[in-house]
């Protein structure tokens, strides 16, 4: 199995900026190629894809409201994935999961997801 552990969420002003941090471990976490994703959810809203990278690092994938603003890497040595978030604004807020899927390309769609973690908070105030 997987496990994967979200840090870095908070309180911060309109125009500030978090970096979020998502830890994979688990017995096959290392041995198989993973592509990594962002995802939040908003009260009273769907859970919405926000960025995504394959396992190499190489290819990324952004939806349109953070695209410009947010920035996802992995240090794969590290088993970590991480969204760099610049410029935020109170419509970020929400709650942020990281996810696994299997496979080495760039996943967007969250049914194709095989782990999730806890996920951490965002609040960005006006």
């Amino acid at each position: 199995q997987v496990q994967l552990v979200e840090s870095g969420g908070g309180l911060v002003q309109a125009g500030g900026s978090l970096r979020l941090s998502c830890a994979g471990s688990g017995r096959t976490f290392s041995r198989y190629d993973y592509g990594m994703g962002w995802f939040r959810q908003a009260p009273g809203k769907e859970r919405e894809f926000v960025a995504a990278i394959n396992w190499s690092g190489g290819s990324t994938a952004y939806a349109d409201s953070v695209k410009g603003r947010f920035t996802i890497s992995r240090d794969n040595a590290k088993n970590t994935v991480y969204l760099q978030m610049n410029g935020l604004k109170p419509e970020d807020t929400a709650v942020y999961y990281c996810a696994a899927s299997y496979g080495i390309v760039v996943v967007t769609a969250s049914k194709l997801y095989a782990y999730w973690g806890q996920g951490t908070q965002v609040t960005v105030s006006s």
